[in-house]
């Protein structure tokens, strides 16, 4: 399978959505975006290295994690979003030390938030971009969000729409808070903490 190079477009608030938050990926050589739900810490931590000028009083738990890397020679090479289940994006940092190559799983939102900081590329696959990617028409009206620049050709509210569309259909709608609460806790024991994260996120936005 092809890995396919993305770009960081920016991040969208939703405006139905409580407290979530669209990444918007677009593939380098193409047209497709890749949109990604996030909560409102990963969206923070993202754009905070986005906007080089803003430096935090105190680190970020990316910043962190960067800082601790770098003193034991240990670099972020390169990011690969590798699968999709259910909705839910799955990712792995290429990471090296002392020449050796190891793959550390990672949420798709945290795995972002440190290729901004290492300056290190971002991938997946094309038969992710096919199902998951979108096509969007250039805008005619003017569109201002974090992370997107004035006159910039992406529609972000029908980005958003898209995105709001995948989480209807994602099947924790028509659960209950008390079902929700044992798949959240079902998925913590299985160490699923990608559907752990995106169950909690849908409790959250009940509350």
């Amino acid at each position: 399978m092809s890995l396919v190079r993305l770009d960081i477009k920016g991040i969208s608030y939703s405006q139905t959505q409580s407290g979530a938050y669209a990444l918007v990926l677009k593939e380098v050589k193409g047209e497709r975006t890749l949109p990604i739900i996030i909560g409102a810490f990963e969206a923070q931590a993202i754009a905070i290295a986005l906007e080089k000028e803003i430096k935090p009083p105190r680190p970020l738990i990316h910043d962190l994690f960067k800082s601790f890397s770098e003193r034991f020679n240990i670099i972020v090479k390169q990011v690969i979003i590798h699968k999709l289940v259910d909705g839910i994006f799955y990712s792995s940092l290429i990471c090296e030390q002392d020449k050796i190559e190891q793959i550390i799983d990672s949420r798709t939102s945290d795995a972002v938030a440190l290729a901004t900081r290492f300056n290190a590329p971002i991938f997946t696959y094309e038969n992710i971009l096919e199902k998951a990617g979108i096509y969007l028409k250039p805008k005619t009206e003017t569109d201002l969000s974090l992370g997107i620049e004035e006159n910039d050709d992406l529609n972000i509210q029908e980005i958003v729409s898209e995105i709001e569309e995948l989480v209807e259909t994602s099947g924790y709608q028509n659960e209950s808070l008390e079902e929700l609460n044992n798949k959240m806790n079902q998925a913590v024991e299985d160490e699923d903490y990608e559907l752990a994260a995106k169950i909690r996120d849908e409790i959250e936005s009940r509350q």
